[in-house]
């Protein structure tokens, strides 16, 4: 019988990145636009903000309405993170990661760099067998569908294998379409039907069955 691959996302679920990553981030995400697309600052929030709801990547809505470079969006926006000084570790994690005798694979809309320096910040970029990022899914981000084909190709694995652990809802929803078993990481008493799943954070799945 095959291994089961835990999905994990990164933000927000291995680690706290609302509380000072995210500002930061969308600040300069917001700047972005202001700096390459001309807005003023109001219209620029305004305008991420409609790109995130609609495409679920801000990235996503650039690219296609505004002929934005990716690579030059993504060094923008995450270079100027003092991650070191940003990125809270979560006590026990390293250690509920290594007792999981599953394959355990990172999928995140993040950058490689920011992707791999979070992990080795979180002492866990050993535990994982890959770091599959936004430029691994060809710069289609969750919830894109062709994301995650491109990614159940690389770990040549079959969706009902998988386990997906992740704070996005519309990710899931891609997830679970696709027939991966559902993880919703999040505070929120409320459980949608496409979720199979929902814990306060991944620590708590040591009390759970999967």
């Amino acid at each position: 019988m095959p291994q089961k691959i835990w999905i994990f996302d990164l933000d927000d679920t291995l680690h706290d990145a609302s509380s000072h990553i995210f500002p930061t981030m969308n600040h300069a995400m917001t700047q972005y636009i202001v700096d390459n697309i001309g807005l003023d600052e109001p219209a620029a929030f305004a305008l991420r903000q409609h790109y995130w709801r609609v495409y679920g990547a801000t990235l996503k809505g650039l690219m296609r309405h505004h002929n934005t470079n990716p690579h030059h969006f993504l060094h923008q926006t995450h270079a100027p993170l003092d991650l070191k000084n940003m990125v809270q570790t979560t006590k026990g994690l390293r250690h509920f990661l290594t007792k999981l005798n599953v394959r355990k694979v990172i999928f995140t809309n993040a950058p490689l760099n920011y992707a791999v320096r979070v992990l080795e910040l979180l002492d866990i970029d050993d535990l994982f067998e890959i770091v599959f990022s936004v430029e691994s899914t060809g710069l289609h981000p969750k919830p894109s569908i062709r994301g995650f084909r491109r990614l159940l190709s690389t770990l040549k694995a079959k969706p009902s294998n998988c386990i997906m652990l992740e704070d996005n809802k519309k990710a899931l929803m891609t997830a679970k379409r696709l027939g991966i078993k559902t993880v919703l990481i999040t505070k929120s008493i409320k459980k949608p039907s496409y979720v199979d799943i929902r814990v306060n954070s991944v620590l708590a799945l040591t009390h759970k069955i999967i």
